[in-house]
């Protein structure tokens, strides 16, 4: 096991890293007049559209507050629109315009090309080696949490 000292270097690394990561990935987006927040909910519509806000604010993470607000400017900026969904007066499913597709295509690209450029230039067996031990460290939060919630320590 690491001792501390490593492991709390390693942790503020893997910190920076995200901060850096999503700076970068937030210029680029950008450029695109789209912010980070708004490309997660028309790359997650690409993928899945028709869902209701509070389904898509559950699966980025986000509250119904912010998906809302989130939703709004999408909606105001011709880029997703609010259709009725069947069976419930109150709530609606989330589309994608023609507009928004082609916008969330090219934060896609965007995307792609910055792992491209940084974790595609990594060796095959390095970012392997990488993705376990973030799988590792990610059960391991995981288990803490799930703990902390039944108040046990792990």
């Amino acid at each position: 096991m690491a001792n501390q000292n490593e492991a709390l270097r390693v942790w503020f690394r893997l910190v920076r890293l995200n901060t850096r990561s999503r700076l970068a990935i937030a210029n680029r987006l950008r450029a695109l007049d789209l912010s980070v927040p708004q490309c997660d909910v028309l790359t997650t519509l690409s993928e899945q559209e028709g869902v209701s806000q509070q389904d898509l604010a559950a699966r980025l993470y986000v509250t119904k507050g912010n998906i809302s607000g989130l939703i709004d400017r999408l909606v105001a900026a011709g880029l997703v629109e609010r259709r009725p969904l069947e069976g419930d007066r109150r709530s609606h499913a989330i589309h994608l315009t023609p507009a928004g597709r082609e916008l969330a295509k090219r934060g896609i690209e965007a995307q792609t090309a910055f792992v491209a450029e940084t974790f595609g230039r990594v060796a095959p067996e390095r970012l392997a080696l990488f993705e376990d031990l973030l799988v590792e460290l990610r059960d391991l939060i995981r288990k803490q949490n799930d703990a902390a919630q039944q108040g046990v320590k792990a």
